[in-house]
């Protein structure tokens, strides 16, 4: 068994890493700016980001590190560009260095956000024509792991992500991308809410979504077999949102009439454009990995037994 690091263990996408990591047996160690504010199952470093130094010694004795910590305080990023272009793209320039100065492997969680939207499930190779701030910043960051961790660094970009928090409560609803759009939807309508819809010009309209869990699982297959590359971490089928939320309804069997679509409200609009379909391809992902086929129908079933066994779930299971 491997000794992981992640950054942003804490975080919605980091504590399902972290959580199916442990769960597999691996040893976990969390990088934080600070100590945790509630319990955590695994151990939590407390390091300083602006310094390789620091980061490496967290890292001494670690085989790889799962960087997924990002600043998703979208306005301050717009407003101030220089901390928007530390954080992410500074940040993952140490947090690379710092794992080639200890011999751990380097592991990107990257976006469908860094594609421009006009084309329809984008192969591992395109590197991407971001349409937005965040997307670009998070191209520059894909292009720190090409530069700086060629032969052994690995870019997994995500879409579209359902699940949970593993740690604590799930920060906000939907988004005019897909972040937390299923559980919010599925919580909305349990409850015999009308649950809205976005639509319009100002959204992303269609996605391949990701598992929270599985994201995890299959980030372990990129560890235990060394790969490198990028690698798309997502389902197989492209959806649209109201196509997701009928296949939401049939599957945790709730009420379609309770679905409206609406404009999104001007104040949760994204400060630039976003891209329309940023579906992936996830073909090379899949051989490489030695993925089984998986539907978004498969996704969403592992995500409802998540939520009812209060167990996390995940398809891809590790090898032997």
């Amino acid at each position: 068994m491997a000794k992981i690091a992640v950054t942003g263990s804490t975080g919605f996408v980091g504590s399902n890493i972290a959580a199916i990591l442990q769960r597999y047996g691996h040893e976990v160690v969390g990088l934080g700016r600070r100590g945790p504010d509630f319990a955590v199952p695994w151990e939590v470093a407390v390091v300083d980001f602006s310094d390789v130094q620091s980061i490496a010694e967290a890292l001494r004795g670690c085989d790889a590190v799962v960087h997924c910590a990002i600043a998703n305080e979208f306005n301050r990023l717009v407003a101030d560009r220089d901390y928007a272009y530390d954080s992410l793209v500074g940040m993952t320039s140490r947090v690379i260095r710092a794992a080639n100065a200890v011999g751990a492997k380097p592991i990107y969680i990257s976006t469908d956000w860094v594609l421009d939207g006009t084309q329809h499930k984008v192969v591992e190779s395109d590197k991407g024509n971001s349409v937005n701030f965040y997307g670009f910043l998070k191209a520059l960051g894909e292009q720190v792991i090409r530069d700086l961790a060629p032969e052994n660094g690995a870019i997994c970009r995500i879409a579209g992500v359902m699940g949970k928090h593993q740690l604590a409560e799930s920060p906000r609803s939907q988004d005019v991308g897909f972040g937390y759009f299923v559980h919010s939807l599925v919580e909305s309508i349990s409850a015999g809410n009308v649950f809205e819809v976005w639509g319009g010009e100002h959204v992303n309209k269609v996605t391949t979504p990701s598992l929270a869990a599985e994201i995890g699982a299959q980030v372990e297959r990129v560890i235990s077999r060394n790969c490198s590359g990028t690698f798309h971490l997502v389902c197989d089928d492209a959806v649209s949102r109201m196509e997701l939320a009928n296949l939401v309804c049939e599957i945790f069997n709730l009420d379609p009439g309770l679905l409206k679509e609406v404009e999104p409200p001007a104040s949760e609009l994204f400060p630039g454009p976003v891209p329309v379909d940023s579906s992936l391809d996830n073909t090379y992902t899949k051989k490489a990995l030695g993925i089984a086929p998986q539907s978004v129908r498969q996704v969403l079933t592992a995500f409802k037994d998540e939520l009812e066994t209060g167990q996390i779930k995940s398809l891809t299971q590790p090898e032997s």
